[in-house]
């Protein structure tokens, strides 16, 4: 007798069976998770229009959630529905109320607190945080590079298929080719160990890895920065060896920031626009930088210069200093 799957494990087979990642599975059962406990553990077939606008509502006015977060819950939520249950509930026209969006202009770093940061941050990070300066580059971005994507001999760095789903290459910062040299050694000779020691998978992506079953086994694919560990796969239960983890990138980031002194908030991200800032006060184009950083719309890029803007302004002088 086939035993009924619990809704849960069904939103889990769902997001594998379309190949999501392992966050956004995790992220997707909180929501619905979180959703289904709201209404007091009301199946979601049995709710309707005004059952979802009151929890996205109380969303923005009881738990005063940022816009982002209430469109993780609602595409959580959408997911759901379409998905799972067979529902396209966009056609229901919800109407919510939406968290108030607030425009921030980034905080950015100048070159020389990005270089104390630099030199604070510990050696076995320091040139993942390097490279995210350095090519301006996403915390998944930079984690998620693999071996075959650093191109010496044209000098150029692949980042495949990124948040904004749209390939892209970057110029390899000449002052980390001889770094990045060595750790491409380094991880081959630590490949070559695992392989000894009966391991040497690397996570591959679903439909590359039913096509090329002996790719996770290879040199090329192997991640450019590797955890200490061998590790299980959460899914599979597979060991293996995966990439370093964000939260500790992050943490590292944080000591170096809290080493260097600086009294502005350090994260992973401030790199990111620390680039796009200072490669727009060299003059660099907007739809250069737009390329670089994998923006869609230049419209987003264009946040850099209200950043430069506001860097202008406190070139002027009050009246009372004339």
């Amino acid at each position: 007798m086939e035993v009924k799957k619990k809704l849960l494990d069904l939103v889990r087979d769902k997001v594998r069976f379309k190949h999501y990642s392992y966050s956004t599975e995790r992220t997707y059962v909180h929501w619905i998770k979180h959703y289904i406990l709201f209404h007091h553990k009301k199946h979601p077939i049995d709710m309707g229009k005004a059952d979802i606008e009151a929890y996205l509502t109380k969303l923005a006015t009881v738990d005063n959630v940022s816009p982002t977060t209430q469109n993780q819950a609602f595409s959580a939520i959408l997911f759901l529905y379409k998905e799972v249950l067979g529902l396209d509930i966009r056609e229901w026209n919800i109407q919510a109320l939406r968290a108030q969006e607030r425009k921030h202009i980034p905080v950015v770093l100048t070159k020389d607190e990005v270089k104390i940061i630099l030199q604070n941050v510990s050696s076995q990070y320091s040139l993942i945080v390097n490279l995210m300066y350095g090519c301006g580059l996403r915390m998944s971005e930079a984690l998620n590079l693999r071996l075959k994507d650093i191109d010496f001999g044209f000098d150029k760095i692949y980042i495949w298929d990124s948040k904004s789903l749209k390939d892209r290459t970057i110029p390899l910062p000449q002052k980390l080719k001889s770094k990045l040299l060595e750790q491409v050694a380094l991880v081959d000779n630590l490949h070559k160990q695992d392989l000894k020691d009966g391991y040497g998978s690397v996570y591959i992506p679903y439909a590359l890895d039913k096509k090329y079953p002996r790719s996770k086994l290879e040199t090329k694919w192997q991640f450019l920065f590797p955890m200490k560990s061998i590790s299980t796969d959460p899914r599979t239960k597979e060991k293996r060896r995966h990439h370093v983890i964000a939260q500790t990138l992050g943490r590292n980031i944080k000591i170096a920031s809290q080493k260097a002194n600086l009294n502005k908030r350090v994260t992973s991200h401030i790199f990111r626009h620390s680039y796009a800032t200072h490669l727009l006060q060299a003059g660099i184009d907007l739809r250069s930088i737009q390329e670089l950083l994998g923006h869609k719309s230049v419209e987003t890029t264009m946040i850099y210069t209200h950043v430069v803007s506001e860097m202008n302004k406190a070139k002027l002088i009050s009246p009372l200093d004339f």
